[in-house]
């Protein structure tokens, strides 16, 4: 079968010329046998002159050569249809590229760390992993190079050959998830260059294992579908006062009887990583602690009365800090990605009337590390820059809830901890704006839009992907409301959070499929924040096709 057309192999113009040429030789064969209406037969016919004309009145010079068939010519290509939807692509003409005989997949010369890719693209696609070699007809290279920003990619089709390059792996990567998605749901990928890198650099999704245990297995389910969306941050909550999920080394007493071992968080960390998924682990302080304190009763924080506050450590005793130290150091060194969640949300001493009547230790505390001026607000704000400087020391960027983070006082949050904002609901809660005004760093976890919480407690309801797709973009925080532009660079994505409030109300299946078009549309808004060109109802038969 022939791969090109004359206008591929001789340029521009010359294929028409060509024709053109033949053409106007047929016409001239024609007029001089004296035939000015009949050029199709005086110049075609293979069985000799016309009907009526001698042998020996033909012409005793030989006839003009045979007019070449052309070959078939294409429309300018069109942008492969993926989720998420490219941010450029270059037409061009030719017939694209589809996974046949002889093609294989390669990595480019200094390109052997994309050796995972290769396979897994390979086998993804039915076709050879040929390792190291010279692209050949039909092949797949992937290579590294180039100055773009991280997690881009150039992904180019010619000549029947598909070359995706980028400055790091993660961007090749990327390129050969829309790679997938196109020849999945339309049979090929178009001719042409696409040119695409994110909108944010951090995109993902957050389980609650703490309040329900879900396996390795399920988790490695979702880091496999959030990889061909081109997510790549998974935060797992394993603390809380239902369950502590994770086995522990060095307070083997707080662990769940119904846990994941060290191994098996290995291997989940070890896929994610072939995705290019960071783990985010978080140990939730000082509140959010209920399964520690049941081995540790002794640090349960009680009121001026001795009445217990559920989940509450009393942050006024250094072993308090200790035992959560201990956690925080032993978890940096098994997750080896660069950020900590250390909570800081919810504490209940913060919730009451006079926080200071009711915790007297607390108050006590404060102004004993902080100076006369100082209250349980400021103990609480320092306990959050302590644990942050804990993680710190062990490579971490620190993560908390934006509750964690107090105006009015002796004591600043630091601002190299990154604000995840979630709700205005708490008592005392900030506008989104003054973190942001504040130079602080923000990522939207927006509980209007994206906590699916199990059970719908307390007037949440199940988020749906239309309308995560059709109204939310990273600029809204809080509420339905959008902060203003100007604080776009401070906003550095977004995660879709799953919590377990009601851990019973659904089955870990029935999880994973209500979170599958909300985790679908929140990628394509998290890559491409401007509005989306297809319909809602466009963008899920999509899904349906690129997903399966």
């Amino acid at each position: 079968m022939m791969r090109y057309s004359i206008r591929d192999r001789r340029g521009p113009h010359q294929g028409p010329a060509l024709l053109a040429t033949a053409v106007a030789l047929a016409t001239v064969a024609a007029c001089s046998s004296g035939s000015p209406h009949s050029s199709d037969t005086s110049a075609a016919s293979p069985s000799g002159p016309p009907s009526g004309t001698s042998a020996s009145a033909a012409p005793s010079s030989a006839p003009p050569s045979p007019t070449p068939t052309p070959s078939r010519t294409y429309p300018l290509s069109t942008a492969p249809r993926t989720i998420p939807s490219v941010r450029e692509h270059q037409a061009a003409r030719g017939p694209g590229w589809k996974p046949a005989a002889p093609a294989g997949v390669v990595v480019g010369a200094g390109s052997a760390g994309l050796a995972d890719e290769g396979k897994l693209l390979a086998g993804e696609l039915g076709i050879p992993y040929r390792g190291a070699v010279a692209a050949g007809p039909g092949d797949v290279e992937l290579a590294l190079g180039g100055t773009g920003a991280p997690e881009s990619y150039t992904l180019t089709v010619q000549g029947g050959r598909v070359r995706i390059s980028g400055p790091d792996e993660a961007g090749v990567f990327y390129g050969t998830r829309t790679l997938k998605q196109s020849v999945k749901g339309a049979g090929a990928m178009p001719e042409g260059v696409v040119t695409d890198a994110p909108a944010k650099p951090q995109r993902g999704l957050n389980v609650d294992i703490a309040r329900k245990f879900f396996s390795a297995q399920w988790i490695e389910d979702r880091l496999r579908e959030m990889a061909d969306l081109k997510l790549n941050q998974l935060g797992l909550h394993f603390s809380d006062d239902q369950g502590f999920r994770i086995a522990s080394d060095s307070h083997p007493e707080i662990v769940s009887a119904q846990h994941l071992s060290k191994a098996e968080v290995r291997r989940v960390l070890a896929l994610a990583q072939s995705l290019h998924i960071t783990v985010v682990p978080e140990i939730d302080s000082p509140g959010h602690l209920g399964a520690v304190l049941r081995a540790h009763p002794d640090l349960q924080l009680r009121n001026v009365q001795g009445t217990p506050r559920q989940g509450a450590i009393d942050i006024s005793k250094p072993a308090a800090a200790r035992i959560v130290d201990d956690l925080l150091r032993e978890y940096s060194a098994l997750f080896p990605g660069g950020w900590f969640h250390v909570g800081a949300d919810e504490y209940q001493a913060l919730t009451v009337r006079s926080p200071s009547a009711s915790y007297p230790q607390l108050a006590t505390a404060a102004r004993q590390k902080y100076g006369p001026q100082a209250g349980v607000q400021d103990l609480a704000e320092g306990w959050l820059n302590d644990r942050a400087a804990v993680v710190r020391a062990a490579g971490k960027t620190a993560k908390a809830w934006n509750d964690g983070f107090f105006r009015g006082g002796v004591v600043t949050g630091d601002k190299r901890i990154e604000v995840e904002y979630w709700t205005g609901k708490e008592i005392g809660a900030r506008p989104p704006a003054e973190y942001l005004a504040e130079g602080r760093r923000v990522v939207n976890l927006n509980d209007e839009y994206l906590y699916y919480v199990l059970g719908q407690p307390n007037d949440f309801t199940y988020p749906t992907g239309r309308r995560i797709y059709e109204q939310w973009t990273p600029l809204v925080l809080r509420g339905t409301t959008p902060v203003p532009a100007r604080y776009a660079p401070q906003i550095l994505g977004a995660r879709f959070a799953v919590w377990c409030d009601l851990a019973n109300a659904q089955t870990p299946t029935q999880v994973a499929t209500g979170i599958r078009m909300p985790l679908t549309a929140l990628a394509q808004k998290t890559w491409d924040a401007d509005r989306p060109t297809l319909t809602w109802d466009q963008f899920r038969a999509l899904a349906a096709q690129v997903r399966g």
